[in-house]
C-alpha cells in the first residue's frame, strides 16, 4: 500500500482543479458574473477619469505650471477622500443595503463628472473630483463586502479576487488607454469639433463618457444584480459580531466596534500589521525606482525595465497564489509571503548589478502579489460578513495611506544622502539614499510579516519547516486537520472503537468529528446500487467510490480544513482488501479509483485492528478464507508503512480494546502531535447510541454484497 498524500488546505476534495476550471465554476454564478463586469464598466471609468480630467486640467489652463501639476493635481484629490473616508464607506456596507449604497455612489460620481464638463473651471475640477472619489470610497467596501455573498462557497472567493484584479488591472486599463487615445484623436479624422475648440471640446466629450459608464453601473446594479443586498450567506460557525442592521449601531459604536473586533481576532490584527509593512516596502520601492535605476547606471531603460519586472511580479503572484494556497494555508501564506518580499527587497537594495536587480524585483513583486490576494481572500471568507464592510475599507485606507505617506516621504529621505560611486565586483555602483530606503523598508516588510505570522498562525501541529517542504512536494501532504482512520474486517467491531475514540480525543484541545465508513451499506450507496439494479463487482465498487468522493467533499474534507481531527471508520483500506480479496479485483485499480474519489486523501494515523476471523462477518458472501484474506492484506499494509499505522491486538472486550488504543496512541501523540493528546486521562467509554458530533451516522450497517468471482 502506497503512502498517498493527502489533499492541500484550500480545496473541497484535494483535487487541484485547473485555473480555468475554477475561473468557469465561478463565472458560471450569474449574480457573480453581471457584478464582474460591472466591476469592468467602473474601472474602465476610475481609468478613464484620471486620463479625461489630466486632458482637461491642461486645456482649462494657460499657466505651464499649472499644467505640469495637472496629474498630480487629480491623481492626489482623487486620493485623498481614500485617505479620510474610506472608514464611512465600511460603515455604510456593513449597516445599510449595499446594493443601494452602491447605487447611490455611481449615481453621485455620474452627477459629479457631468458638472465638471459643465463648470469647466479648474477649480471645480479639482473639487468635484475629490467628491468622485469620495463617492468611490462608498462604492468599494459595499462591493467587496457583498462578492463572497455572491458566490456558492467560501473557497471561490480567492477566485473571484482573482478575476476582479485581472478586470481592474489588466483588461479595464487597456481599454481605458484605448478608448481614451480614439476618443481624443477621432477629431483629427473626422472634423465633428471646430479647431478653435476642438481639445477642450473632446475633453469635456471624454468626462461625460466617463460619467455615462457611472450611470449603467448603477442602472445595471438596480436592476441586474438584486443579490448585491444579500447577507450572511456563509455564516461562520462561531459569530463575534452581530449584524449592524439588526442591532442598529450609531457610527461611534460601529467603528469602537470594529476596532474591538480587531483588537480581539488575532487573524484579523496580524492582517492589517502585515499589510502595512507590505504596503510600506510597496511605498519605499515606488518612491525610489527612479534615482535607484539611476544608480545602476544602466541608462534610462533601466527604470522601464524595473517597471516592467515588478508588474510581471505581481501578475505571476496573483496568478500562482491559489496553486500556493492548497498546499499552504492562507494564514500562513500571508504572513510568510511579506517575509519573503522584505527578504527580496534586501537583495535588491544590495544589487550591484541590473540583472540581479531585475531579478529581486521580480521576486518581490511575486510576493506582494500573493500577499495582497491572499489578504484580500481572507477578508472575504474569514472575516464575518456583519463586519466585513469595515475591514476591507481599513485595509484600502492603509494601503493608500502607507503608499502616499511613503511615496511622498521616500525622496526626502534620499536628498539627505549625498551619493557616493563605489567600485564593487570590478563595476562602479552610485551608492545614494535609494539604498539605505530600500533596506528601511525591507526591515519594516520583515518585521511586521514575522509579527502578521506570529498571530495569523493557528499553532497547527506541523512545524513551518515541514509546511513549507510540503508546499514545495509534487503530492503535498494535508497540513490542517488530522485524519485518524480505524480499519479492520467485517468481523471486528470497529465502529463502536471509533466512537470510543473520538470520545477520548475529545479531552484534547481539537474539535473532533466522527465519520462512519462510506463503503459501508448507509441508505446512499443502498438506494444507488438498487435503484441502478447494479449487480457486478466493478459497477458497485464505482457506486462506493461515488459515495465516498462526496462525503471527502461535503464533510470530511471541510472538517480537515477547519482543523478538526476526523475519526473515521474503515475509511479507504478495508473496503480495498475486502473488494480485492473477496470479488477479486485488481488491488492498483481499486487504489488508483480510491485516489481519484478521495482526491488522494490518506488517514495521518491508521489504527488496524488485528485480531484472527472467527465468527459469522456481516458480508454473508464473504467466507472465512475470505476474511483471512481481507486481514493479511490488511496487515500487509500495515507493514509496508509502519509510520502510518498502529497495530492493535482486537482479542476481548470492547472496553479492553479500546483501552488498548488509548495506550498506544499516547505512545504516538508526543512531540509536535502532543496537541491531539487528551488533557485528562480519564478514560472515556461510549456506546453507539450516545448522542455525539458526527458528520455521518455512526451505525455500521451491513457492506454491500459483493459476489465473489
Amino acid at each position: 500500500m502506497r503512502s498517498v498524500s493527502g489533499a492541500g488546505p484550500g480545496t473541497s476534495s484535494g483535487a487541484e482543479a485547473s485555473t480555468i476550471n475554477r475561473v468557469r465554476r465561478v463565472l458560471a454564478i450569474k449574480p457573480f458574473r453581471r457584478l464582474w463586469g460591472v466591476t469592468y464598466l467602473c474601472s474602465v471609468a476610475d481609468w478613464l477619469n484620471i486620463l479625461a480630467l489630466t486632458g482637461l486640467a491642461t486645456k482649462l489652463t494657460n499657466n505651464y505650471f499649472a499644467q505640469n501639476f495637472a496629474f498630480v493635481g487629480v491623481v492626489l484629490t482623487g486620493l485623498a477622500p481614500g485617505l479620510l473616508f474610506a472608514p464611512i464607506g465600511g460603515l455604510l456596507a456593513d449597516r445599510f443595503d449595499r446594493r443601494k449604497v452602491m447605487i447611490v455612489a455611481d449615481l453621485l460620481r455620474c452627477g459629479f463628472l457631468l458638472s465638471i464638463a459643465i463648470v469647466s473651471a479648474p477649480w471645480w475640477l479639482l473639487a468635484g473630483n475629490f467628491l468622485v472619489g469620495s463617492a468611490a470610497s462608498m462604492w468599494i467596501p459595499s462591493k467587496e463586502a457583498a462578492v463572497p455573498n455572491l458566490l456558492r462557497r467560501p473557497d471561490q472567493v480567492e477566485t473571484a479576487n482573482q478575476l476582479g484584479m485581472v478586470m481592474t488591472y489588466g483588461l479595464a486599463v487597456i481599454t481605458a488607454a484605448g478608448a481614451n487615445a480614439i476618443i481624443t484623436g477621432i477629431n483629427t479624422t473626422f472634423h465633428f469639433f471646430p479647431n478653435d475648440n476642438a481639445s477642450l471640446s473632446i475633453a469635456k466629450l471624454v468626462v461625460i463618457i466617463t460619467g455615462l459608464l457611472y450611470l449603467a453601473s448603477a442602472i445595471l446594479i438596480a436592476t441586474r444584480i438584486p443579490e448585491l443586498s444579500l447577507r450572511n450567506v456563509h455564516e461562520l460557525p462561531e459569530q463575534k459580531v452581530k449584524p449592524a442592521d439588526e442591532e442598529k449601531f450609531g457610527v461611534g459604536q460601529m467603528i469602537a466596534d470594529g476596532f474591538r473586533f480587531i483588537r480581539s481576532t488575532p487573524l484579523v490584527r496580524g492582517l492589517l500589521v502585515g499589510a502595512f509593512g507590505a504596503f510600506a516596502a510597496g511605498g519605499a520601492v515606488i518612491g525610489s525606482a527612479k534615482p535607484y535605476s539611476s544608480s545602476l547606471l544602466a541608462g534610462d531603460s533601466a527604470f522601464n525595465l524595473l517597471v516592467l519586472a515588478v508588474f510581471l511580479g505581481l501578475a505571476t503572484g496573483m496568478a500562482t497564489a491559489p496553486k500556493i494556497a492548497r498546499r499552504l494555508a492562507h494564514d500562513r501564506l500571508f504572513g510568510l509571503s511579506i517575509i519573503a518580499a522584505a527578504l527580496s527587497l534586501l537583495v535588491v537594495a544590495l544589487s550591484p548589478h541590473l540583472t540581479i536587480s531585475l531579478i529581486g524585483v521580480f521576486f518581490v513583486g511575486i510576493w506582494a502579489g500573493t500577499a495582497f490576494l491572499t489578504g484580500v481572500t481572507i477578508i472575504g471568507s474569514r472575516v464575518e460578513d456583519a463586519i466585513r464592510g469595515r475591514i476591507n475599507a481599513i485595509y484600502q485606507l492603509m494601503m493608500k495611506l502607507v503608499l502616499f505617506g511613503t511615496t511622498v516621504t521616500v525622496p526626502l529621505l534620499i536628498g539627505l544622502i549625498q551619493q557616493q560611486k563605489v567600485t564593487l565586483w570590478g563595476g562602479q555602483v552610485t551608492i545614494d539614499g535609494t539604498r539605505p530606503v530600500m533596506l528601511g523598508g525591507a526591515a519594516i516588510a520583515l518585521v511586521a510579516g514575522l509579527f502578521a505570522y506570529r498571530q495569523m498562525d493557528d499553532k497547527r501541529t506541523e512545524p513551518i519547516l515541514s509546511d513549507l517542504r510540503n508546499a514545495l512536494r509534487r503530492t503535498p501532504r494535508r497540513v490542517n486537520g488530522f485524519l485518524i482512520a480505524v480499519e479492520g474486517t467485517t468481523a471486528i467491531n470497529t465502529a463502536i472503537q471509533a466512537v470510543n475514540l473520538a470520545g477520548w480525543m475529545r479531552g484534547g484541545t481539537r474539535p473532533v468529528v466522527v465519520a462512519a465508513d462510506p463503503a459501508l451499506d448507509d441508505r446512499r450507496l443502498t438506494a444507488l446500487v438498487s435503484g441502478a439494479s447494479l449487480t457486478g463487482a466493478r459497477a458497485q465498487a464505482l457506486a462506493a467510490a461515488a459515495v465516498r468522493a462526496d462525503i471527502v467533499e461535503r464533510h470530511v474534507q471541510p472538517a480537515l480544513d477547519a482543523g478538526s481531527v476526523v475519526v473515521m471508520e474503515r475509511f479507504v483500506d478495508s473496503p480495498l482488501a475486502h473488494l480485492s480479496a473477496v470479488a477479486g479485483l485488481d488491488s492498483d485499480e481499486l487504489e488508483g479509483l480510491a485516489d481519484w474519489a478521495t482526491g488522494r486523501l490518506r488517514p495521518d494515523l491508521t489504527v488496524l485492528l488485528d485480531s484472527a476471523p472467527h465468527g459469522a462477518p456481516r458480508d454473508k458472501s464473504a467466507t472465512l478464507n475470505d476474511q483471512w484474506r481481507v486481514q493479511h492484506l490488511l496487515t500487509e499494509m500495515a507493514a509496508a508503512d509502519p509510520d502510518r499505522y498502529v497495530v492493535i491486538d482486537a482479542d476481548g472486550t470492547d472496553a479492553e480494546v479500546a483501552e488498548r488504543i488509548r495506550t498506544a496512541l499516547r505512545a504516538v501523540f508526543v512531540g509536535r502531535l502532543a496537541a491531539l493528546a487528551p488533557t485528562t486521562e480519564k478514560p472515556v467509554t461510549l456506546p453507539l447510541d450516545v448522542d455525539i458530533d458526527t458528520t455521518l451516522p455512526v451505525e455500521t450497517p451491513e457492506e454491500p454484497r459483493v459476489e465473489a468471482k
